[in-house]
């Protein structure tokens, strides 16, 4: 799932919440998108701009059995997506899930000994717990390098911050020191730093103190990620596993196609509940589109956008016979449009009725829009 900002404030779904597009004051709706294991999306749908990602959960595993007629099926899911209580509904309609873990549920396993730090790295490695549900856990060397590589900046930054507070206290005798604990210690949660970074005050000055345990329990986890499932082995082994919460990244890029260029879904400008709906959907199968038209110009190492930019200059001509009907009629396209129209096993028609309806574009159509003025001979 995720959020779109719209342009006006008197759409039907509507609200305040959340905004990550950075645009302050500018109301939501939340979209969500629903795939299979050949990549997304296979449906999508739109919600008021306050729901939450467990919410509609329900409902989407009750679409997935009554309008495409599945019924053993397995949800996955980004952190948050499917908790407890969604595991729960699943197991008791006879369903499974691969739900991954957060941090904290990763740590706490580590701890009680479902899972141990020194299996191998960085293949998957597998617990089984008394419930008989299955935890998969695997490290990923790159990651682990970036997080060790950015550890020290973040440390950097937060060391600077505290010196700034105790400049600004030095050249205000009267501030109190303890007003800014809050914010610093906002600053380390964000950074994720609070857990091995311990703040204290002592005669008006800040004082960063670094927990060397704690750190180095905290970088234990670098680059770990953790998997559950109720799946038993033989119906999926953890290869299989792992890999279908890896496909997930197919959802993740079908959002960034959607929501910026050349799809932009955002922002939106319709009212009624139906529209935005309708304008999501549009926007899904244009994605599908694009999707297949990469499939097909892949051969010719050409991308989607640097095989759509030459289409526009296969212009109609108008041809008048001497009888009606008139006709519009494509020119024979170069050789480099050809190769593509080919790959996408496209075939041009030689000649299109005319039809008597006029497109506008968003350039002209004001203008039309406009009364026009009769001029006033005196």
């Amino acid at each position: 799932m995720t959020r779109s900002y719209l342009a006006g404030t008197h759409n039907a779904l509507a609200a305040l919440g959340s905004n990550r597009d950075g645009k302050k004051g500018k109301r939501q709706i939340v979209r969500g998108l629903l795939g299979d294991e050949a990549g997304p999306p296979g449906s999508i749908a739109v919600f008021p701009g306050t729901t939450h990602a467990p919410q509609p959960f329900a409902a989407q595993s009750n679409k997935v059995q009554a309008r495409f007629g599945v019924h053993a099926i397995t949800f996955g899911g980004a952190r948050g997506m499917i908790k407890g209580q969604q595991s729960e509904a699943l197991a008791q309609q006879g369903l499974h899930d691969i739900p991954a873990l957060t941090q904290p549920q990763l740590a706490k396993l580590l701890r009680t000994g479902v899972l141990q730090m020194d299996l191998c790295d960085p293949e998957v490695a597998e617990g089984l717990a008394e419930e008989g549900l299955r935890y998969g856990r695997r490290r990923h060397p790159g990651r682990a390098q970036d997080m060790r590589a950015t550890r020290p900046a973040k440390l950097a930054t937060r060391q600077a911050q505290g010196a700034q507070q105790n400049q600004d206290r030095t050249a205000h005798p009267r501030a109190n020191a303890q007003g800014a604990r809050p914010q610093l210690m906002a600053r380390a949660e964000k950074l994720r730093l609070a857990d091995w970074v311990e703040l204290t005050i002592a005669e008006r000055t800040l004082t960063l103190t670094v927990q060397e345990d704690e750190q180095t329990e905290a970088a234990q986890l670098d680059g770990c990620y953790g998997l559950k499932t109720d799946l038993t082995p033989a119906q999926a082994p953890k290869e299989l596993v792992h890999d279908r919460d890896k496909a997930l990244a197919a959802v993740e890029q079908a959002f960034r196609t959607c929501k910026t260029a050349p799809l932009a879904v955002r922002p939106i400008f319709v009212r009624r509940k139906a529209r935005p709906r309708a304008h999501a959907l549009v926007v899904m199968l244009a994605y599908q589109i694009m999707r297949s038209l990469a499939s097909c110009w892949s051969a010719c190492d050409v991308t989607v956008a640097a095989g759509l930019h030459p289409l526009p200059r296969l212009g109609l001509g108008a041809g008048t016979p001497q009888h009606p009907p008139r006709y519009h009629c494509l020119p024979t396209p170069h050789d480099a449009i050809a190769r593509l129209l080919h790959s996408a096993d496209i075939t041009l028609p030689k000649a299109f009725a005319l039809s008597g309806v006029r497109v506008s574009t968003k350039k002209n159509l004001q203008s039309e829009r406009m009364p026009q003025c009769i001029p006033l001979l005196h």
